[in-house]
């Protein structure tokens, strides 16, 4: 079929058309003609789509957002498109993926948390009902080519072996022709487990022969799209290039860190203050916000032991690190586009962090994180730390950076990755790039968004429909809003008015404008966590604020800052 022949694409695949007239048996028979065959492709003018999303990255890091991390390939691309203020993810990585993926709140597809941590209850269960198609399914049987690098944590993982079943995985039933990454949550950049489809494979070289996951990614995308271009040139492409950076383990060439060397001396709660100003400057926020406090859970620096600090200054260098490092992989693989002639025909959406910035790493970071994963962070000793300063990034060390970089990575925002009730959780800076549908160059939009706008967005761009039916199963809705609306109108009124959040407990809702939040666990507090149950009365908080000191059957954080919330009245 081409692309200006009329098809009717909601049903997919797209019913095959049977030939009506005579059939004749000789070939020179004058009446002996018949349509020719064609493959499928999109509708005329369908563009290349290229879906970045990096791993674990605040708000507040990035320098195309005010951070202290140098981005320029992302700074090139927000002042060639839009920077999106007010994009959202789920405050976890495989809901946000899943969400991204399929256009639909990550409750709806059985993703409310990851799949490690799956349940059998409704909406926990990590397995994507067929109800609901995931988008790169839908543009592949519309007539696209479509390939997945990088992470992929939306397996379930009694289905992670490599007998499968396949169903979850990229080239099963996610709708991906081609994949090459890695999958659950995380992976050893510099000796990574490794897929190619469904097959097991041996990372192409070594640490000692200079290989690191994220530049494996970006070749492989490179030689892909090289191919894709060289052997179906009308054919568009979908990429969803997802590296695990920079989700620890934080692990960068020495010569990137170098860079930073001594950069973060003034410690966190002065770099939340140098990154706000710079917010302000680029306009990413408002000229009146102020910038949030420290929780009392998080520890100041000049409150943090003097033996700690050459160590903690080190996480910091080495983040920042591995985020530049990850911006340049990206920048090869917008090279090549460019290289191609291809890259204003592309769709570009990068999206920095598929949740706030990670403060799963203890209040004094960690050389193995693993540590703390398995409630033994006190094995790592000041002493200790100190004696493997110059080995943190490397391939002896399995890294994560402390609590108070987290937070001072998600400024101006409150809390954190997993703290899906305050925005340091959710809020991730975005940039999309389309020439031929937007106008504005370096421009800002502030309107509401989140990662299940990226599915219904794909698919009015392209002139494809959301399908009904999908292998012959009735399809649900969307529940995301296209931001098309916004390319060209920087003040057009947000038309995703509501939305939820919520992530082990910690919740909140959105409704135009305002925002109700809750939050009941601490991300780094890894095990003897005593939450408050959801639902409690403490007594009536409205009289005790009017009247006198707050009970003490109240929670010490009720008492110490009451916030004549209505849990209580």
């Amino acid at each position: 079929m081409s692309q200006g022949h009329s098809v009717s694409r909601q049903i997919l695949p797209i019913p095959d058309q049977t030939h009506f007239g005579i059939t004749t048996y000789d070939a020179k028979d004058p009446d002996t003609q018949y349509p020719p065959i064609r493959d499928l492709r999109p509708p005329a003018g369908a563009p290349n789509v290229l879906v970045v999303l990096l791993d674990d990255v605040g708000f507040g890091a990035s320098s195309a957002f005010g951070g202290p991390c140098h981005t320029p390939t992302f700074e090139k691309l927000a002042g060639e498109g839009l920077k999106y203020t007010r994009f959202h993810t789920t405050a976890l990585c495989a809901p946000t993926r899943q969400a991204l993926l399929t256009g639909r709140n990550h409750h709806s597809v059985g993703m409310g948390n990851i799949t490690e941590t799956a349940t059998a209850a409704p909406g926990q269960c990590s397995v994507r009902p067929n109800t609901k198609a995931p988008l790169p399914l839908t543009l592949k049987l519309n007539g696209y080519s479509t390939a997945m690098l990088g992470k992929c944590h939306e397996v379930p993982v009694w289905q992670t072996s490599p007998m499968g079943p396949f169903d979850a995985w990229p080239t099963g039933g996610g709708g991906f022709e081609y994949f090459y990454g890695f999958i659950g949550g995380e992976n050893n950049q510099w000796d990574p487990a490794l897929y190619e489809g469904t097959t097991p494979i041996e990372p192409p070289a070594t640490f000692e022969e200079g290989y690191h996951l994220t530049e494996d990614l970006a070749a492989k995308a490179i030689n892909w799209i090289s191919q894709q271009r060289a052997l179906l040139p009308d054919k568009p492409f979908f990429m969803y290039f997802a590296p695990g950076a920079t989700h620890a383990p934080h692990h960068v060439p020495k010569e990137w860190i170098d860079k930073y060397k001594g950069q973060f001396s003034h410690g966190w709660d002065r770099q939340r203050q140098i990154t706000f100003a710079k917010q302000k400057e680029l306009g990413v926020i408002g000229p009146d916000a102020e910038l949030t406090p420290r929780h009392a859970e998080i520890p100041a620096w000049d409150e943090m032991d003097a033996a700690y600090k050459p160590v903690l200054e080190r996480q910091m260098e080495v983040y920042a690190a591995f985020l530049e490092h990850t911006d340049y992989a990206v920048g090869q693989v917008i090279a090549a586009l460019e290289d191609l002639e291809i890259l204003d025909d592309t769709l570009i959406y990068v999206i920095i962090g598929d949740n706030g910035a990670s403060a799963e790493g203890t209040i004094h970071g960690a050389f193995n994180e693993m540590a703390n994963f398995n409630g033994m962070a006190g094995l790592e000793t000041p002493e200790f730390m100190q004696a493997k300063l110059e080995e943190f990034g490397g391939p002896d060390s399995y890294g994560h950076y402390a609590v108070g970089w987290a937070w001072a990575m998600d400024t101006p925002y409150q809390w954190t990755k997993q703290v899906a009730s305050h925005w340091g959780g959710t809020r991730n800076g975005t940039i999309v790039r389309y020439p031929k549908a937007i106008t504005e160059k370096g421009g800002l939009r502030h309107q509401f968004s989140h990662v299940i706008d990226v599915a219904p967005t794909v698919l009015e761009v392209a002139g494809i429909p959301e399908p009904t039916m999908v292998n012959g199963v009735l399809q649900s809705p969307y529940e995301g809003t296209s931001m098309v609306y916004s390319f060209n109108e920087a003040n057009a009124p947000e038309r995703h008015q509501i939305q939820y959040f919520e992530m082990f407990g910690n919740r909140g809702i959105y409704y135009k404008g305002w925002s109700a939040i809750t939050k009941h666990r601490t991300p780094w507090q890894m095990v003897g966590q005593q939450m408050p149950p959801l639902m409690t009365m403490y007594g009536n908080c409205t009289t005790a604020v009017k009247t006198g000191p707050r009970p003490t059957t109240w929670p010490k954080r009720c008492r110490r800052n009451c916030m004549n919330c209505s849990a209580c009245s």
